[in-house]
């Protein structure tokens, strides 16, 4: 490897072209030898037995399913669209380290999850000790089943946190209603418990949860002993948690008391006197994203070579579409999943094979070719498909037997474009469903403007900008109408689509209803929960949001109920889930959201 030029002058900064790309952990030697690969053609440049050209049948899939393909997505773009966390094997995230020097620019700005367990209770875990966690307010009004969430160790609840608890249990919030869950939970563990047995921790097993195995503890008593450093006010709340954990340590030397709270700040001025703190991660999914199931896999060059020995083919129609289907028998098909899609894109120049699993039965799976809705003839509602990630959308949001479908993406990625498209055209053309409901949480990104005028639906109005764009542009494509025509088509589409709070979703079924949860990263899996169990007989529902752009607090990536109905949901024969990775809005929104 070429050394840099030398500076002409002292103090001259090099050019950022002058300097060598090494990897650390290599040696220079090696690096020289060995060009730097990004992620994705590290993958690509394994080994791979090409398919001879004789073999018919690696070329059938190609022939029967030949497809128009859209221009593929730059590779380095999205590693989710291109492997799966089940497809890959264990030593992936030693691999991952070198290659995040070369990672793109958005990927440094990335926040980061505090998931990492404080010294003591690693320690703790090494040794087989049970652990004493002593918890924040934050984490019962966040999560009000997290008393049980801890396994074999033990809970303890600071007089301070049942008093905020009596704090917030006024009101119809979310956050209301969690604390007198928590209420009402703790009075039935209290209930028919002597007064002397409280001291000496109260069973969490006892209301049938048999995970919890530890017990639950009150402060039953003043603190004694060592108290905080001078200087931090004794009134505020949290100095006087920091205070009983400081206490406990204390009083039981040896014993790992950890410190559990969702405030950063909270965390921070624990470890700042000493203290271990953690945050609560037992609702976290994933503790990396990027492991978030993204529903596609890039299958091998040589697929058909090792997995379609004794393959079978057919073709059926269905609600007058053909597809042809095959059944393939191979170790591949054990890292697939139900409605998974698949695509294989030859180099050659041959015809692309793009596909989705329906049935899996071991080393088994059928591959149902796809609807190319790329092309014009197929267009839903004006709109085609502009990429491969869209396509594979459009063909769930079009299946009538796929009643829950995820689609993540960043902006401009069309997941709205899409939802509505597919929505009215299965409302006003084919009559499947006889409403679009629109809903999506209300969480303003800057200051919030006050109280909204009008009924629920003027209410929800200002928040539904992006449906009102998106209608413009499904209105335009009808252009043989005229003037009054589009008129009277905005309205007919208009009275078709209701726009609802999530405030007035309790309790109510939906009987075939187009259902669209826009900006789902804002929800918690308890409120997504809520909104997913509404749907009746003939109902479809979609959750689109990203899960870069969580506005909620103490949400993240990995805890958001977004991320979680993806990863429970995944293989279920009646659900689907797309990563749409290449923006379509415009080149001025896809170089923002590279650059930004």
């Amino acid at each position: 490897m070429p050394l840099p030029k030398i500076p002409t002058k002292p103090a001259t900064l090099l050019l950022a072209e002058d300097y060598p790309k090494a990897d650390r952990s290599k040696p220079a030697a090696v690096q020289a030898a060995k060009p730097k690969l990004s992620a994705v053609a590290e993958i690509a440049a394994e080994p791979v037995a090409k398919a001879p050209a004789k073999t018919t049948r690696a070329k059938a899939p190609a022939k029967q399913a030949a497809l128009v393909a859209p221009p593929p997505a730059p590779l380095v773009s999205s590693p989710l669209v291109m492997e799966t966390p089940v497809a890959k094997p264990a030593s992936r995230g030693k691999e991952k380290q070198p290659l995040d020097l070369e990672a793109p620019h958005p990927a440094k700005h990335k926040a980061v999850e505090m998931t990492v367990k404080s010294s003591t209770s690693r320690n703790a875990d090494q040794t087989g000790k049970t652990k004493m966690f002593v918890l924040d307010t934050n984490v019962l009004m966040h999560d009000p089943s997290s008393l049980f969430r801890f396994e074999e160790h033990d809970v303890y609840l600071p007089m301070m946190t049942l008093e905020e608890l009596d704090d917030h249990k006024k009101g119809m919030s979310e956050v209301a209603r969690n604390a007198r869950q928590v209420s009402r939970t703790l009075d039935a563990l209290v209930g028919s418990i002597d007064d002397g047995a409280i001291e000496n921790g109260i069973p969490l097993a006892k209301l049938g949860n048999k995970d919890a195995k530890g017990r639950l503890f009150f402060q039953t008593r003043l603190q004694s002993g060592p108290t905080l450093p001078e200087g931090l006010p004794v009134g505020k709340a949290d100095n006087q948690i920091l205070g009983v954990v400081r206490n406990l340590e204390a009083e039981q030397p040896g014993r790992a008391i950890v410190l559990v709270s969702k405030d950063i700040n909270m965390r921070i001025k624990a470890r700042a006197l000493g203290l271990p703190a953690e945050d609560y991660f037992n609702d976290h999914v994933l503790e990396d994203s990027d492991l978030l199931y993204s529903g596609i896999v890039q299958l091998p060059d040589d697929f058909w070579n090792k997995n379609g020995k004794d393959m079978e083919s057919w073709q059926e129609n269905k609600n007058g579409v053909s597809s042809t289907f095959y059944r393939v028998t191979g170790p591949t098909m054990l890292t697939l999943l139900v409605n998974q899609f698949v695509y294989l894109e030859p180099k050659n120049g041959e015809a692309p094979f793009y596909g989705q699993v329906k049935q899996l039965n071991g080393k088994t799976a059928v591959i149902q070719t796809l609807r190319d809705f790329s092309h014009n003839k197929n267009n839903v509602w004006g709109v085609t498909a502009r990429n491969r990630e869209q396509n594979f959308a459009l063909n769930l949001l079009m299946n009538p037997e796929c009643d829950f479908v995820t689609l993540l993406g960043q902006a401009g990625t069309g997941k709205t474009l899409l939802a509505l498209a597919a929505g009215l055209a299965q409302v006003l053309e084919t009559k499947l469903y006889n409403e679009i409901i629109v809903t999506r949480v209300t969480v303003p990104v800057g200051e919030d403007i006050g109280f909204l005028p009008g009924t629920e639906e003027e209410k929800m109005g200002p928040w539904m900008g992006a449906f009102d764009d998106n209608l413009e542009v499904l209105n335009k494509s009808d252009s043989d109408g005229g003037e009054w025509g589009r008129a009277a088509t905005q309205d007919l589409i208009r009275s078709r689509i209701k726009i609802k709070s999530l405030n007035f979703m309790r309790g109510r079924t939906f009987v075939n209803k187009f259902l669209i949860i826009d900006e789902a990263q804002n929800l918690t899996p308890k409120q997504i929960k809520t909104l997913v169990t509404r749907a009746g007989p003939g109902t479809k529902i979609l959750c689109l949001g990203n899960i870069a752009q969580i506005d909620t607090p103490y949400l993240t990536e990995g805890s958001s109920g977004l991320t979680y109905v993806v990863d429970r949901f995944k293989g279920w024969s009646h659900s689907g889930h797309v990563t749409l990775a290449r923006g379509e809005r415009s080149r001025l929104a896809d170089h923002a959201s590279e650059v930004l």
